[in-house]
């Protein structure tokens, strides 16, 4: 039996050839156009020695180019390592280090730290959109002379695809491994079960496509169907109106944020798309502006929820259930979710219906493990069920509802942050003697990152504003801390734990 997500471009190549594909700025590309560029991407990347199975990283934001390097390591046979566009150097190297990648596909203006990132990791870097000599090679370049590769090399159903990096609670990240199976079901059923999307249809593409909301939600959906998308690489609600108006845009899928800059957009601007569906997820969405989207917009908001590890659409508002608004629907087609007791870690002992645990999920969408990692796998996948993290409750007729996050996860905007990882950077600053890390509510970014801090000894006359810029200078743009708070000393549990959610409600109502 064979299986390949690169089938999904191929297919819509095949059924709709003149259609268009992707558009961005002023260009247009059809499905076949987008195909035969993504297999001379192959060629190029097969005459750098890439084989079925090798790793390809892609640092690339929402332009043309990331479906074409996407679906062209996928048509080699190759598994794609999407990078963060917002990475340092060194966060840049340890993801293509870990993740054996042999190569890095890098857009210019990313290259300060891609390139820099690469050659840490002592693998070649090839560039799009670059000025000359500012990588390895220009894979424009290479591409240009090129057969393209006859067809998409067949796949097994359970062969990686995808690996999405991911930081765990130890702050290190972790490369969920997605096969072909995960991707290839999550994508047709969001495209038929969820979205009934239609070849006609349009969808706007501003979630990053290197994350899985992005990737799986819109890019392989729209795909998977014929249907295209409008590239948008930088969100902002004006635009986004723009765009849609000018493109015909049916579907818009985004994180709550991008609802509330829409709302805020629509304010100045009386002109309103003809959107038939929306799809939000990422943070719980409140109801206040799903209300009032609904209102101004004249179209319904269906909330999901999923992890990267769910390929990543785990649960869903679906149509033949009926909506709940305030929930994240029910579990997708062959996917089931459940209730544990969270604090019973090395088995799975459900809650009873209503009571609050942690969501556990098994079924199609769940990932293999994660990479060079047993033993965070052993602890994600317990009795055949991955472990969320995330902690909900169950109705009677099969709703969950998100109540809070187990591992104290912030959500930036788009963006996960995790604060381990930014409590070990601030660590090591001398002025400090110890740190917690938690996200407040913020009005823009859903939740903002702030740094609560007990000065060291050395650490007397230290200033909010210098550990935020020392920070910044060791953290990706989306991770730094914009507030720092200094305490004497952080509230303990019994068991010494610092109570990061009586941090959260004192400065929550905290000026900065």
């Amino acid at each position: 039996m064979s299986l390949a997500l690169a089938s999904i471009l191929a297919e819509s190549a095949l059924r709709y050839p003149d259609r268009t594909a992707v558009v961005f700025g002023p260009g247009t590309i059809t499905f076949t156009q987008l195909w035969e560029q993504a297999r001379r991407y192959a060629a190029a990347f097969e005459r750098r020695g890439i084989g079925p199975g090798d790793r390809v990283a892609i640092m690339l934001p929402n332009i043309p180019d990331f479906p074409r390097a996407y679906y062209g390591a996928l048509a080699l046979g190759a598994v794609v390592v999407p990078v963060h566009a917002l990475l340092t150097a060194a966060e840049v190297a340890y993801v293509l280090k870990d993740s054996g990648a042999k190569l890095l596909v890098c857009a210019g203006p990313l290259l300060a730290s891609g390139g820099a990132g690469a050659k840490l990791a002592g693998i070649p870097c090839l560039s799009v959109i670059a000025q000359p000599g500012e990588a390895d090679g220009s894979l424009e370049a290479e591409s240009a002379g090129l057969e393209p590769l006859p067809s998409y090399r067949q796949r097994e159903p359970e062969d990686d695809a995808v690996i999405l990096y991911t930081s765990g609670t130890t702050g290190t990240p972790k490369g969920a491994v997605l096969s072909q199976n995960n991707l290839v079901l999550n994508a047709s059923i969001s495209a038929h079960d969820l979205f009934a999307v239609q070849h006609t249809d349009v969808f706007l593409a501003c979630l990053p496509l290197f994350h899985s909301f992005g990737q799986t939600c819109v890019m392989n959906t729209a795909f998977r169907v014929g249907a295209g998308i409008v590239l948008m690489p930088r969100f902002d609600g004006a635009t986004a109106i723009e765009l849609m108006m000018q493109h015909g845009v049916t579907i818009f899928t985004g994180v709550p944020t991008m609802f509330i800059g829409l709302l805020e957009a629509a304010k100045s601007d009386p002109r309103r798309p003809a959107l038939r569906s929306c799809a939000s997820g990422g943070a719980s969405l409140p109801l206040a502006v799903l209300e009032a989207f609904e209102s101004v917009f004249s179209t319904e908001i269906l909330e999901g929820y999923g992890l990267s590890e769910t390929s990543p659409v785990a649960s869903f508002n679906q149509r033949v259930f009926g909506r709940k608004p305030g929930t994240v629907g029910c579990g997708i087609w062959g996917v089931e979710l459940e209730i544990a007791k969270a604090e019973i870690d090395d088995r799975i002992e459900f809650e009873p219906t209503g009571e609050l645990g942690e969501i556990v999920i098994r079924g199609h969408c769940v990932f293999k493990g994660y990479l060079n990692n047993p033993e965070a796998t052993r602890a994600a996948i317990v009795d055949g069920w991955f472990r969320s993290g995330d902690l909900g409750t169950k109705d009677a007729q099969g709703f969950i509802t998100i109540v809070d996050r187990k591992k104290d996860m912030i959500l930036r905007g788009a963006y996960n942050v995790y604060p381990r990882e930014v409590e070990e950077v601030l660590m090591r600053h001398p002025a400090v003697s110890q740190v917690a890390v938690i996200g407040v509510p913020h009005e823009v970014h859903g939740e903002e990152v702030v740094a609560v801090i007990v000065r060291s000894s050395e650490g007397d006359a230290i200033e909010s504003s210098t550990l935020i810029a020392w920070s910044q200078e060791h953290l990706a743009k989306y991770k730094y801390p914009r507030h720092v708070h200094f305490v004497e000393a952080m509230p303990l549990g019994p068991s010494g734990k610092v109570l990061k959610r009586e941090l959260r409600d004192r400065f929550a109502r905290a000026k900065p």
